[in-house]
This record gives C-alpha cells, structure tokens and sequence, in this order.
C-alpha cells in the first residue's frame, strides 16, 4: 500500500508505465490520449505524463486503445476439459484476464481441498478465479452420488477466502421448493452481503418474482430476450451467455437496444478449446456485439465494469483505474476488437494471440483408475418380463440440451429390452465412478444418431460419474471400462475396440495439455461420432450434459431417469403389454 500511495501522490516514479495509448474509461465512457502508471500488479495512476525513473519499464502501446481486462460472468473451466493453468495460457492472449467460477466440477470430484488447489494453480498464472461457493453440490435434484458434498458447514469455511465473492449456480428449483441447504447457504450469504448468483432457465414472470424476493443478484440462463427483460425489470442483473452450443446472444442483445446495457455483461459458461483458438473468447462476444449494432465502448463495458459490478469487485478489476489490478489489453481499433498485447498484474504476459511465456502446471499426484468394478453387457440390460413395451426416451431438441419425452415401443428379447438404432432408441447409463454405491441405472435417450459402437464420458457435470450412450451393450460395457481404467477419460468404442481416446487424468475430469492438442483430441472424438451416425452438433459435450436435472425435461443420473419437473426418479418402461 505505501508503494502504491508513493506512485499515486507522485511521490516517486512509477515501476511500470504504458504509454502511447488511448485510453478507454469504462467508467465514464470516454476516449482519451493516457498513461498508466502502474505499482507492482496494481494502476497507481492514470494522467496525460506519469513520471518516470531510471528503472520504469515502459510498455509502448504504439497508439493502440488501452481496455480494462476482459471477464468472464460466469463459467465452467472444468467444462472446456482443460486444467486451470491450461485454460489460462488458451484465454489470455484473447484478453481474458477474469473469470468468475463455481469449479463446481473439481468440486464434487476433490472436494474442497481440490478447489484450494485449483485456487492456488491460478495464482500462478496471469487469469484470475473469482470463485463462486456453490449454493449446494451437486445441483442435482434427487441428489446424485458424488466425491464430496457442499453444505452450509463447508460454506463456512468457504466465505471466508478471499477468492469467494458469492453464491454461485442456485438453482431456481432449489429456492422455489425451499431446499433446507440452500436455505441457510443464502441466510449466510446475507450475513456477510455476498451476492447471490442465479441458475433459472425457462423461467416465467411467478418464478423470477420468488428469485429476485429470495436476493439473486444476477442469472446467466435467458433462453430468450423476453425473458432476460423480465429479469432486469424484476432487479436481477442480466448476463447474456454465448457458449461453444448455447448460442444465445443474438437472441437476447435485443435487450440491450431496448432498454440499454447498464445491468448487462457476457459469459460464455462452456467453451471447447477448438473454438476458443478460432475464434476468440471474450472478445470474441465483444465483436459480436458491436456487429449486432452495440457501440464498441458499451460492448467493452459489457465486459469489463458492467460485470466487475454485478460481482462487487468492481474495486478490484473491470476497469483502468487507481487501486484496480494493472489488467489492461491493447487494441489497435474497437470496431474490429483485436487484442494485440496483454498486460496482467502489471507485466506484459501475452503478444499477437499468444502467451509470452506460458504458465507450467504444478506436479501431479499419481493417476489412479476409478474404484469401479469391471462391468459387463448384462449390467446393463434394461429388463422386462414382458413381450413388449413403451419406454420413455429422453428425446434432444432443437432447444440446447433440453431433453423432453419420447415414446417407443420396442419388443423385449430373452426379457432384456434391446436398443434399436432404427427406432432411435439407444441405451444410456451412469456408472457411478466413487466407489459409494456400484449404481449404473439403464434408461434410453433418442436424437443422438448413433448407429453401432459406444461413447463414454467421466466429464459430466454435475457430478461427473461416467456417463455412456450406445447401440451395443457390449460397447458399453468396455467404454466404461474404458474410462475408469485410465482414471477418467473420453472413449469411443466399436464392435468391441477402443477406436478414439482422450484421458482426463486431473480430478477424472481435466488434463494439463495445451490447448491445441486438445482440440485435435477433441476433433477426433467427434469425428468419430459423426461417423458412427451423431447428428448433434457437439456429441462428446451434449453427452455430457444428460445428468443435468436443472434443464428440463428428463435427465439421468446415477439414481436413474429424473423427471425434471417432478423432481423424481421414474421408471423408463412406461407400459408393459
């Protein structure tokens, strides 16, 4: 702090100054010539001539803009399957130098030991986690078997790092009904004025009123601009989510040109590596936004302060200003936004859309297969004493991941109830992966379009056990084997033949490669699901999203089928003739 307070009274010279920029005030939405003088890793002043000694490194932005680091609102690191310091050297050279997350996914898997240390990781690179405690883990409702839980107990020991800036994910089922866990996670949060972050898609005018009554300060999950306007109007901030298959901020920038973006930021929630490296992160949603007509300046601040705000660590970041993080990029023009350097902490960490020298991840335990038994065919057979049923398939929509119902009568051989590839109806099963219970309920998902083989998954939020779809049980059977065998992974199986891999050997669910190798990993993956017959658009990452009870209608865990709406684990033979 006296090193800081000497730059700003001009005391003494500054230890770093970025010159030659015009400066971007979020704050005031003005463009102006600026310095930046910065203290360590923090802006001690901005002005028109900072003072320099002999030892103050000047970074020349060469006339470039000179914009506050970019946030991400709300996201999944877990979910791009790379780990903290993976994803950190993939998103910073695009200008993201914040993201808010739950690292829900570590979470259930390493409990809060593991979150620790993926807080530490990130100390270590130039992205900063502002984290999120989870209102309860897993969101699963029945709750699913999990790694570790997350109650009110660990939330008091959570609200007191200073990493933890609110609630994070709460879903709106678990308000309406009153879960007795989220309940008190929100009274603590209210003792110690900690925002409370929202999880309510599809939500209606009745629901949002009870949200905004029980304190959720902010929602990520607008399907449509009607609905995120409800919100605003209703108190609750607005975060408009642009993700790798959730595409929603065509949709709902319409809000901004109604009613303007003051209470507005971006997330993209989910992202695949292959996307990121193509096309962006957060500036990528900067440059969107101009393009459907939003000032370059209002768009900035939708990703910088606006967001900062929501969060209430606007002291902190989201902007280029005295006691803020030196988190500053350089851009050559707002309207085609791109990032040409870096600054984080003060330093110049990233050039020309790559790192300056990338972050190296900390050493890792031993990899260790899963406390899963080997399975076979028969453990996973959907049984019936009958000749023929109708089984409920959760059927994929247009609509992102939302999965409603699907009848199909399929005759029952040797009283097991085969998959049929020409009806649609493929078998699915969660395998739980923690040794707690041996559970690996059978049920039926359509829309998926395989024709042969098996695909398999441990990254599955929420609670990451494994997660197979197939045509075959004997497929199945050996892709979850597959998965548990190296400790977690990704795996496509054919006519009895591990035929593509991926091993997520962090947590089960996140691997330390770069994130070009990712990408191609990722590729092959679902390249061979296309080839097998997958007409979804992600087949590895809308596999993984089936165990998600929050999106409507029919999820599956390792309880079995969930009705979504009832809140209840259902039998997926309906009728039995």
């Amino acid at each position: 702090m006296h090193d800081l307070l000497d730059v700003a009274y001009g005391r003494r010279p500054a230890d770093t100054i970025i010159a030659n920029g015009v400066m971007v005030n979020v704050l005031t939405g003005e463009t102006y010539p600026a310095e930046i003088g910065i203290s360590g890793d923090r802006i001690a002043a901005v002005g028109p001539s900072l003072e320099r000694g002999p030892s103050t490194r000047i970074i020349d932005a060469r006339g470039g803009y000179l914009v506050p680091g970019l946030i991400d609102g709300h996201l999944h690191i877990e979910c791009s399957k790379l780990s903290v310091t993976s994803f950190a050297n993939l998103a910073v050279p695009f200008g993201t130098t914040s993201v808010v997350s739950g690292l829900d996914q570590i979470l259930v898997a390493e409990g809060l030991p593991g979150v620790r240390q993926a807080l530490d990781e990130a100390a270590a690179t130039s992205m900063r986690i502002w984290w999120g405690a989870p209102a309860k883990a897993p969101y699963t409702v029945p709750q699913s078997t999990v790694g570790h839980t997350f109650g009110p107990d660990e939330h008091r020991v959570a609200h007191e790092w200073p990493e933890c800036v609110g609630i994070w994910e709460t879903v709106q089922e678990m308000v309406e009904h009153g879960d007795p866990a989220v309940m008190e996670a929100l009274e603590l949060a209210h003792r110690r004025r900690l925002p409370i972050f929202g999880c309510a898609p599809l939500s209606d005018a009745r629901r949002i009123a009870g949200l905004a009554a029980a304190g959720i300060r902010l929602d990520h999950e607008s399907y449509s601009h009607e609905e995120m306007l409800e919100k605003l109007r209703q108190g609750i901030y607005a975060i408009i989510r642009e993700s790798s298959v959730a595409h929603f901020l065509q949709e709902n920038i319409q809000v901004v040109a109604k009613v303007g973006a003051r209470r507005v930021a971006f997330c993209t929630d989910d992202v695949h590596a292959a996307d990121v490296l193509a096309g962006g992160h957060m500036d990528k949603l900067v440059r969107m936004a101009i393009k459907a007509g939003v000032d370059p300046v209002t768009a900035i601040q939708m990703a910088t302060v606006n967001c900062a705000e929501m969060y209430r660590i606007d002291d902190l970041v989201g902007s280029i200003a005295p006691g803020r993080f030196a988190d500053v990029l350089i851009v050559d023009s707002l309207n085609d936004f791109i990032v040409r350097e870096v600054v984080a902490g003060g330093r110049l960490v990233a050039r020309d859309g790559a790192m300056v020298t990338p972050a190296v991840p900390p050493a890792r335990g031993e990899v260790r297969p899963f406390p899963v038994r080997e399975i076979t065919a028969d453990d996973l057979a959907l049984r019936s004493d009958a000749d023929e049923v109708t089984v409920l398939t959760l059927n994929f929509t247009e609509q992102v991941f939302v999965r409603k119902r699907r009848d199909v009568r399929l005759p029952v051989v040797d009283g097991i109830v085969e998959p049929s590839v020409t009806d649609d109806a493929l078998l699915v099963t969660v395998v739980e992966r923690y040794g707690k219970t041996g559970n690996m309920p059978v049920a039926m998902v359509s829309g998926m379009g395989l024709r042969k083989g098996a695909i398999a998954t441990s990254a599955a939020p929420d609670d990451n056990n494994i997660i197979c779809v197939g045509a075959s049980r004997s497929d199945m059977a050996l892709a979850v084997n597959a998965v548990s065998a190296m400790g977690g992974g990704q795996v496509i199986v054919v006519d009895g033949a591990v035929v593509e891999s991926l091993p997520l050997p962090v947590a089960g669910i996140v691997s330390d490669l770069p994130a070009a190798e990712m990408a191609v990993l990722e590729e092959r993956l679902d390249e061979v699901a296309r080839s097998l017959g997958c007409t979804l658009p992600a087949p590895l990452m809308y596999l993984f999203f089936l165990s998600i009870t929050a999106i409507p209608d029919y999820a599956v865990t390792d309880l079995g089928l969930v009705d979504c709406v009832r809140l209840e684990v259902i039998d997926p033979i309906l009728t039995e003739a």
